[in-house]
């Protein structure tokens, strides 16, 4: 390490790499990059330990248009992030999503969210209840009243893959990762100007980037910030089946969706397997290193919802869990990115709420440009800054999963 970077970014699993990705491939950028990682295993990393899927089913524009040009790269990732010819598969299986309605008020809100996806023109459709029992004749179909599916530019990937394909290509692009731990920030008046490494090192900075997951506000208090953000539990489950469902050669060549129950559970294929989870109605915020898994979420609430939704799924066997974090923004549910208003140089990539994975390519190309040119340039994502936390002004994502 040198005693001092033009910027360093806290936290590199997906984001921060992204970040530093972005920063090191724009030829306007002659600076350098620093960036630090508590845990070079990324053995509790948000990413890491994600559902590892993208939609663009979103309610808000914005989200739309970020997960779309996340698909783009996704799409396009080999040629992106090649190092000495090797070119990083992220496996991407074009399943969709398909949300599914009951009540009066879910259909208000997928026909009001399908609105603002159609109007980013997003490969979206409502179906009916004949249209979803043609598409996918497993479920069960006589409580819906409606559903939405995505027939393009959603699935789900190699999570870690993306991490790691954005990591390599921004090393070979002159980023330095440290494997560290962000322990204080020093602040003369309205800037930042240092950070102090666990190791005892101190590295004078020009800007400071805070991508530290569910730790996020943690690291704002340093700088003496503040941010919306904590962790919150989520366990995955993977499980077999005993007749596995199919689907029809009408829809998607026959693969199953990632199908969400209007329980609040959710189900995807997962190779031979199929991955499960819950959004719980009771929600609390947990310890930074609680990564517990909430076993008795599938017996009580996960398996009843699936066998009511196909019988395929009456008899299923758990094979693997594990728990998870969301680094989840109590305001809104909408990531923050942007610069503090009063220090400036102290930069917001938090608060994702579950959707880093599919965000970190916008994130990451958004933040290089608000360093290099002092603006969006490409996509502008003003809303999502920070200025609305100081004005408690919530931006609501409803589709949050």
């Amino acid at each position: 390490m040198k005693r001092s970077y033009d910027v360093v970014i806290i936290g590199g699993a997906v984001i921060g790499s992204a970040v530093a990705y972005y920063l090191t491939a724009n030829p306007d950028f002659t600076g350098s990059v620093l960036v630090v990682e508590r845990d070079p295993t990324y053995g509790q990393a948000s990413t890491a330990l994600s559902a590892s899927s993208i939609r663009t089913q979103f309610s808000n524009p914005i989200n739309v248009k970020i997960s779309q040009y996340g698909s783009e790269v996704i799409r396009n990732f080999g040629e992106m992030m090649e190092v000495d010819g090797d070119k990083p598969d992220l496996n991407f299986h074009s399943g969709g999503y398909l949300f599914l309605a009951r009540t009066d008020e879910q259909v208000q809100i997928l026909r009001e969210n399908h609105a603002a996806q159609k109007s980013c023109n997003a490969d979206v459709v409502l179906w009916d209840r004949d249209q979803l029992a043609d598409a996918f004749p497993h479920i069960r179909v006589d409580d819906i009243a409606l559903a939405s599916y995505g027939q393009s530019g959603e699935g789900w990937f190699n999570n870690t893959g993306l991490m790691m394909g954005f990591k390599t290509k921004a090393r070979a692009q002159g980023a330095e990762f440290v494997t560290d731990e962000v322990i204080e920030i020093a602040r003369e008046g309205d800037r930042v100007t240092s950070v102090l490494l666990k190791s005892g090192a101190t590295i004078q900075t020009g800007t400071v980037v805070n991508a530290s997951g569910p730790r996020a506000a943690r690291t704002a208090r340093m700088a003496g910030l503040d941010i919306p953000v904590e962790p919150r539990k989520r366990t995955l489950f993977v499980f077999d089946c005993a007749k596995t469902p199919e689907g029809t050669a009408r829809v998607n060549a026959g693969r199953l969706p990632l199908m969400i129950d209007p329980s609040g559970v959710f189900c995807r294929p997962e190779g031979k397997y199929f991955l499960t989870a819950w959004a719980p109605a009771h929600d609390p915020c947990v310890d930074w290193d609680d990564f517990d898994p909430r076993y008795e979420e599938f017996e009580d609430e996960i398996w009843p919802a699936l066998a009511e939704r196909s019988q395929s799924f009456e008899a299923i066997k758990v094979i693997n869990q594990w728990a998870g974090h969301y680094a989840f923004n109590t305001l809104d549910h909408n990531m923050v990115v942007g610069r503090h208003p009063e220090v400036e140089n102290f930069i917001f990539a938090n608060g994702f709420s579950g959707h880093g994975l599919q965000q970190a390519p916008a994130t990451g190309r958004g933040v290089s440009e608000l360093i290099i040119h002092g603006e969006f340039r490409t996509l502008d994502m003003t809303q999502l800054g920070y200025e609305r936390i100081v004005e408690n002004r919530p931006f609501l994502e409803r589709a949050v999963i």
